[in-house]
């Protein structure tokens, strides 16, 4: 028997995004192991980790063990500047959370195909890197993915100001039309209107939260739209879509990453079960 293509489609949601690696070792389980990978945002950086052939649960212990302070470092120039400054973190600490995660250096190593989406600021086109793509080093095109506007700059590719693509498909199922598949598995950890606050946290300040609330809403918009298009798309393959984790406010969340894994691991779990009791 043919073995199936499987896409996984991997949103952002910074922290939220261990739910993939949860989603895909419930995948592995079940034999349906991803053969493409399509990822935005943090959602790109675990979909390139799996993509260069690491195993769920050792991307997970990587990503465990890392702290709010090896995401996100404030940028004094930041504090002194005030609006003028172009974000408020320090690129850095990113960068090497980037190179512990992902161990490829070039798109070519990776043992699956991948495609990484992110967004060109003075156009707002969607720019697409990898299979399918653009050229670039892979962890240029994975800072470009997750550089959401005001809290990362931008990166600067090809004379290109580039920005998380979550801006453009925080699911980014539009891309996933483009390939070849049998099966697609789309894992949503990113804004929806199902979002509710997370607890036991202190509210951002004014600004940051209400950024986070606009931005937001318009993202969970265009994934209720990206997700009614594929399922009116006739001739489309199956799409099993998965709302594994559902929290405002939880992007540098780095103490709830088991959790969010686990959730990813059970939703998938669940909706497998339910694919295969309907298929018999």
């Amino acid at each position: 028997m043919t073995p199936l293509r499987v896409t996984a489609v991997l949103s952002g949601g910074g922290v939220k995004a261990a739910a993939h690696l949860g989603a895909v070792r419930a995948l592995v389980e079940f034999g349906l192991s991803p053969t493409r990978y399509i990822g935005t945002s943090m959602g790109a950086v675990m979909a390139a980790a799996l993509a260069a052939g690491r195993e769920p649960a050792g991307i997970f212990e990587t990503a465990a063990g890392l702290r709010r302070r090896d995401l996100a470092r404030l940028s004094a120039g930041a504090l002194v500047r005030g609006v003028f400054a172009e974000a408020l973190l320090h690129p850095e600490p990113l960068e090497r959370a980037l190179e512990m995660l992902v161990p490829a250096r070039h798109f070519g190593e990776l043992i699956h195909p991948l495609t990484v989406t992110a967004v060109d600021l003075d156009s707002g086109l969607l720019v697409r890197f990898g299979a399918g793509g653009e050229e670039a080093l892979l962890h240029d095109a994975l800072y470009a993915a997750c550089a959401l506007p005001l809290w990362y700059p931008p990166r600067v590719l090809g004379g290109r100001r580039l920005a998380d693509g979550g801006l453009r498909g925080p699911l980014p199922l539009e891309v996933a039309g483009e390939f070849p598949a049998d099966l697609l598995v789309a894992v949503d950890a990113g804004p929806g209107t199902d979002a509710v606050p997370r607890t036991g946290r202190m509210a951002p300040p004014p600004l940051l939260r209400i950024h986070g609330e606009a931005t937001g809403a318009l993202m969970a918009r265009t994934t209720e739209l990206e997700v009614a298009l594929w399922r009116a798309t006739p001739n489309r393959p199956e799409l099993i879509y998965l709302r594994p984790v559902a929290e405002r406010g939880a992007t540098f969340a780095v103490r709830e990453i088991t959790r969010y894994e686990k959730a990813g691991y059970e939703s998938t779990m669940a909706a497998l079960a339910e694919r295969q009791k309907a298929r018999a």
